[in-house]
């Protein structure tokens, strides 16, 4: 039987993998990115409501009115961009996003510049569109951008750069020199920017979030990716937003049309409920979710563990080698999970270079009691490890 040899050839995601392994041994799990908490009450009420009350056939491809309008006025007040609801396609989650937003932006044989450790889902999409991917490899523990780095890889072949700011695997918020160097190159060279800004409300310590969008000359070329499921804590609901504008998001939208074609429309009004909440309550949610991470991190410090810097998202990772272990983050994190019982993510799952071979990354997003425990059960491997 003749498959697509893409597809075919791809194991099972690494999260997929270590989440079963994960209930498979009864472990904590760290690896896969979803928060184990309250969830907020609100939205679940104003979905349940939508679901009974308002109809539950096809909403408009580009998503209901009012979400659009919503996530208009939510881009203008935190990002600065002056938006109507036409500027919005609303889609079944970021990924779908992603893979809507290449296709439309890639013709096959053009080059993409991916900035690693990537999401595991960009190269796939980008191949599967028929580009071919050019990596810049950040290095651990500043995992930092430069203008130079990306020059050296833009070819006369170069057409799309992918830009996830914050960086998911690494916790990275990149800051105004960086993201202003990945402007600087797609305005020099003519380049579509995708630019994955799903973690854009999780910056931590008096950081804040810039959206490549908003930088001089960059509206008109990017594709800004946005996430409710990461906005609320709802990763299962999975609504995804692309704002753009002219022929790119037109393009955008058509390929939304023949990948989903529409979201359920309950939890688009409940979406559209939940980017109205005032400012104070999405940093209410990055506090909390800080003080899990220093939590995770003070317990991890006294286990041993060399923990690196993590300015967003629900990560944090830690350096093996500096820790002590001389194994690699990949054996180490199988061992971890079936011996020790906690799941965490081998940060080279997400490099095709050998720069996060030592590197572990662990999700925060949880319990108190769970990231107590999950330190120690962590700092036993590691002195297992050590004792070999």
């Amino acid at each position: 039987m003749r498959l697509n040899a893409l597809f075919d050839s791809l194991p099972v995601t690494v999260f997929e993998r270590m989440s079963a392994l994960a209930r498979d041994a009864g472990a904590i799990n760290l690896g896969q990115g979803f928060p184990d908490g309250p969830e907020p009450v609100d939205l679940l009420e104003s979905a349940a409501r939508a679901l009974s009350a308002r109809s539950n056939q096809y909403p408009p491809s580009r998503g209901l009115p009012e979400l659009r309008a919503a996530a208009a006025d939510f881009y203008h007040r935190f990002d600065g961009l002056a938006l109507k609801a036409e500027n919005l396609v609303v889609t079944s989650g970021a990924t779908e996003a992603l893979a809507a937003s290449l296709m439309a932006a890639i013709t096959p044989g053009d080059e993409v510049i991916v900035i690693e450790p990537a999401y595991d889902a960009y190269r796939p999409l980008i191949e599967r569109a028929g580009g071919v991917v050019r990596s810049v490899t950040l290095a651990p523990p500043a995992w930092r951008l430069t203008l130079e780095a990306l020059e050296a890889v833009v070819t006369a072949r170069t057409r799309v750069l992918v830009f996830n700011n914050p960086l998911n695997p690494a916790g990275r918020a990149f800051d105004q020199d960086e993201v202003e160097a990945v402007a600087a190159i797609c305005r020099r060279h003519d380049l579509i920017a995708v630019s994955d800004e799903v973690w854009e409300r999780l910056v931590y310590d008096g950081g804040r979030h810039i959206s490549l969008s908003s930088v001089s000359g960059m509206f008109e070329r990017t594709l800004k990716i946005g996430s409710a499921g990461k906005l609320f804590g709802l990763t299962g609901w999975k609504v995804g937003l692309i704002v753009g504008r002219g022929d790119l998001l037109e393009a955008a939208a058509k390929a939304h049309q023949y990948i989903a074609f529409s979201t359920p429309p309950h939890l688009q009004a409940a979406v559209a409920e939940g980017l109205t909440w005032p400012s104070s309550r999405f940093a209410e949610q990055a506090t909390a979710l800080a003080r899990s991470r220093d939590l995770l991190a003070s317990g991890l410090k006294a286990e041993g563990f060399e923990v690196l810097s993590s300015q967003a998202t629900y990560f944090l990772c830690v350096d093996l080698k500096a820790s002590g272990v001389n194994e690699g983050a990949a054996t180490f994190a199988d061992r971890a999970v079936i011996e020790h019982g906690v799941a965490g993510i081998p940060v080279s799952a997400f490099m095709t270079d050998d720069l996060g071979d030592s590197v572990l990354r662990l999700c925060f997003a949880k319990p108190d009691e769970l990231l107590v425990e999950a330190a120690r059960r962590l700092g036993q491997a590691r002195l297992s490890e050590i004792a070999r």
